[in-house]
């Protein structure tokens, strides 16, 4: 076997094993749930951080996504005459894709990786340690409060991106484009069915528990000092991005082999 292949199958088996890691501590942090009463100040204080800490970023999100998608709209629809019904084409393409995309991606990069560097730096100063000499499952009180924060959290900031990003389209077709307000509003929520709400929702619970568990999983498997924390941090970021984004295509797949 040459050195090619050893290097090769070290990668493979390593990979595996990281897989194997990764699903061991989400069936550990969901087992958590059970004692989510325990800690429930630090629940609620995740909450806060991730859910309120997170707004502006998500409301700057939506409000550019809708205002672009506006003015790209109505070039592209301009040629047939159908301007006034870009509504249809925003409030569609916000709920199903580009809203929880977008935001997870966001909140990913604010709260993933902010999640990544705390528990981190409670690794490499030996504070899970204490926590565990203590008596307290640090998965417990560490992941599952995290995870049931994000899932909690990410959905809500989602519909309030969708939302913004409705009304940025509104501004910049009212102002700019001319199209009555109430053609706009009527369009918009006509486009919508029950199906793509649901879409809408599943999708950020789902990027929820990956950016949450990606996080805590890079911060607590964190090696090599102070220079560690910063590429778990950078590792629980990229790993995020990349989850998120192959996980919505096969989310999309899933759900159209379903209509």
């Amino acid at each position: 076997m040459t050195t090619h292949e050893v290097h090769l199958k070290a990668r493979l088996i390593g990979g595996v094993l990281v897989v194997q890691e990764f699903a061991f501590l989400c069936a550990r942090a969901v087992a958590g749930l059970a004692y989510i009463p325990r800690h429930i100040r630090e629940t609620i204080l995740q909450i806060d951080r991730i859910g309120v800490g997170s707004l502006f970023i998500v409301v700057l999100t939506g409000m550019f996504t809708g205002m672009v998608l506006a003015l790209q709209g109505a070039v592209q629809l301009e040629p047939y005459g159908a301007t006034i019904y870009v509504s249809r084409l925003i409030s569609t393409s916000v709920v199903r894709e580009l809203g929880p995309v977008l935001a997870a991606l966001m909140i990913a990069g604010r709260v993933g990786s902010g999640i990544a560097s705390e528990l981190a730096s409670m690794q490499v100063t030996e504070q899970i340690d204490a926590l565990r000499a203590e008596g307290t499952d640090p998965i417990q009180k560490l992941v599952t409060t995290r995870l049931v924060a994000c899932v909690l959290m990410i959905p809500v900031l989602t519909i309030i991106t969708n939302g913004v990003a409705i009304f940025g389209g509104w501004l910049i077709a009212r102002l700019y484009l001319g199209i009555d307000s109430y053609f706009y509003w009527t369009w918009a929520f006509e486009a919508l069915a029950p199906r793509d709400m649901f879409v809408g929702l599943v999708k950020p619970a789902v990027f929820g528990f990956l950016i949450a568990m990606v996080g805590c999983y890079a911060g607590l498997n964190t090696k090599g000092g102070t220079v560690g924390v910063g590429i778990s941090t950078t590792q629980s970021m990229v790993s995020s991005s990349i989850l998120i984004l192959s996980c919505d295509f096969f989310l999309t797949k899933l759900f159209m082999a379903f209509p």
